[in-house]
Formats: C-alpha cells, structure tokens, sequence
C-alpha cells in the first residue's frame, strides 16, 4: 500500500534519534548517547479504553518523524523532548493493575526507539499481558527498516496488533477502530506471521482474542 510517505523517513528516523541521543546543551541527553536502551516518554496513561482492546495501559513515546497534519499529539513530535523513563515505574503499574487486557506503545513514533521498547516489550510479555503498537511507517516500511535495524523486527515479533501508516487528515474518520484516518490498517500480527501475508485485525475477534 502506498500512504505516499517520504522515502527518506527510516533514514530521517535514525538521524533524528541519533541526534537527540548525541547530547549537547541542547538535548541534555549526553549520558544516553552510548545505549539506545534508554526510553525517552512523552507520558503515560494507565488506563485507556481507546488505544487498542479492553483496558490497557498506553506508553506514550517521544519523537516522530513524520509530523502528519492535524496529528492528535504534536507535542510528542520533538526528539529532544520528553523525559526519561523509569521503565520499573511503569512495570510495576502494569502488574498491579489486574484489569488490564494489554500495554499500547504510541507516539510519536515507536519504531524509532525499537531497542528500549524491545527491552520493555519483554518483561510485558513474560508478565503474560498482550502487546500491540501504533506506527506512522507501513507494516512493509518496517520490514525493510528491519534489514538494517534488526530491533525493529524484533518489536514487531514482540507485538499483536500493529496499527500501520500516518494519520491523514483528508481520511479522518471517528468511527474506526482503534485508528484516526482510512488510510491506517490494524494488522493481526500474529495471524500476519503465521500465514505469511497481511491479515487485517477484526472487531468480532475482540471478545474471543483479547
């Protein structure tokens, strides 16, 4: 599918990321230069009912690339922003909270930290709780990133449901699921893997899946 998005965009990804991560007065983010382990938040919200499945709690990462027009969180889309997170925090508001279905990585863009959200994604899933993550990049956009950052891959087989592709505000429509614009996909990723092509998410799997 062709969401008509820069062909540079993993590649200004990294540089972004890079960026932010090099330090300097402007980022204050020097002692985080050396891991890309380090999770930087724009906030959380422990108990959504609108970012995937039953109650969830959502991770709200900082920095995106793709700046889409009437984005519902442009304050996320600065790479220097944000603040460091204290993922023991989080875990620990994961686990006592017996009435969530899931955790929901959001954004800005996931996929530019995948190897602090891989890191994070595996104490979520060895708690039992399911995964699914939102990205402005295609689901065929993050297979080719892969090739190069293996982390991307990885956070893809760590997940569930992918919502793919940048919010268009000529598609908006408030009636889809989990989404904001038609143009946007909920892949199952798990039944993706196991058939070997694109298998979309459907709402009457809801009750029996999740």
């Amino acid at each position: 599918m062709d969401f008509d998005l820069k062909e540079d965009a993993a590649e200004v990804c990294e540089a972004e990321t890079d960026r932010a991560e090099a330090g300097g007065p402007e980022t204050g983010r020097a002692e985080a230069s050396a891991s890309k382990a380090v999770l930087w938040l724009a906030g959380t919200v422990e108990d959504s009912i609108v970012d995937g499945p039953g109650i969830r709690y959502t991770v709200f990462v900082q920095g995106c690339p793709h700046h889409c027009p009437g984005c519902h969180n442009p304050q996320t889309h600065d790479f220097a922003g944000g603040s460091r997170a204290d993922t023991e925090k989080i875990l620990e508001e994961i686990r006592s909270n017996p009435l969530l279905s899931g955790v929901t990585f959001s954004g800005g863009e996931p996929f530019c930290q995948p190897e602090a959200l891989c890191e994070l994604g595996r104490r979520i899933r060895a708690m039992g709780k399911e995964l699914m993550v939102y990205s402005g990049y295609t689901y065929e956009q993050l297979l080719e990133m892969g090739k190069r950052r293996p982390a991307v891959l990885e956070l893809l087989a760590l997940s569930d449901l992918l919502v793919d592709g940048p919010f268009v505000e000529e598609q908006r429509d408030l009636t889809l699921l989990y989404r904001g614009s038609a143009n946007q996909r909920v892949i199952d990723l798990k039944k993706t893997r196991e058939h070997g092509t694109v298998v979309l998410y459907q709402d009457d799997y809801c009750q029996g899946l999740w």
